[in-house]
């Protein structure tokens, strides 16, 4: 089997890396942790559970995640988040992969947990990601929220990453604070300006577009509780990133 390294970014990941480092285990000949300066116990489980840890501050998403890659020492990576693990059937099928052609990259689909409950409703199924990619023609897009793996060509591999992305209900609304923040730091360091209309007009259309577009009408209580909760995180970043801009005038005026 061709060699790969790991790669998987945290920040306070204590609950979730060691799941994620054994996860990769079985296709990764390395792993190399990239973490923003952790207050928890992530560095210290990271290393001992076999990963190289690297040091960087918050640079955002896409730099973050290509921040290591230099550094790896196989052409081929295989990113994950911390709370992201391979499902048995993505292990089977990256063993399987030829790994011939540097132009391709390979999709799995991606099952989103809140809890035990898997959330399907209004895109959160197949909810596609790139992962697995040849450095030398592929890489993670430099957009500081929300990146994504640019390649020549995608292949699509019938195979599945668990998400577990929220603990429960409670643990959803604080990612979505936590998120937005971040968000909102992101579009304000790429010059996106304030807007007194752009968080309710943007809410309004993320909550249409699961809703009708999605299907999460006709979901039940999964697809409402998709489509406000994404209409919450659209308002509350751009909401936020006009109080970025509040706090930045108020002391330049002090």
């Amino acid at each position: 089997m061709t060699s790969i390294t790991g790669i998987i970014i945290t920040l306070n990941e204590q609950d979730n890396i060691e799941d994620a480092i054994a996860s990769l285990r079985p296709v990764c000949d390395e792993i190399i942790v990239v973490d923003s300066k952790s207050q928890d116990a992530t560095v210290a489980l990271a290393e001992a559970a076999g990963a190289r840890v690297i040091h960087q501050a918050y640079l955002g998403d896409g730099p973050q995640k290509a921040f290591a890659v230099p550094q790896a020492s196989h052409d081929w990576i295989l990113a994950l988040d911390a709370d992201e693990r391979l499902d048995p059937d993505a292990v089977a099928a990256i063993r399987a992969l030829p790994l011939d052609d540097a132009q391709t990259a390979y999709r799995f689909k991606r099952r989103n947990f809140a809890g035990r409950h898997w959330i399907r409703a209004a895109g959160f199924y197949p909810d596609p990601v790139t992962r697995l990619y040849n450095r030398t023609t592929s890489g993670y897009l430099p957009k500081k929220a929300h990146s994504s793996v640019q390649a020549p060509q995608v292949v699509d591999v019938d195979a599945h990453l668990s998400h577990f992305t929220y603990r429960d209900l409670s643990h959803w609304i604080t990612r979505i604070d936590q998120l937005s923040s971040r968000d909102a730091w992101a579009m304000k360091e790429r010059g996106v300006t304030p807007s007194a209309l752009r968080p309710s007009v943007h809410a309004l259309t993320a909550m249409l577009r699961k809703l009708i577009l999605k299907g999460g009408i006709l979901q039940g209580q999964d697809g409402m509780t998709v489509a406000m909760t994404t209409a919450f995180h659209a308002y509350m970043k751009y909401a936020k990133l006009n109080e970025l801009y509040e706090n930045e005038r108020a002391g330049d005026n002090r």
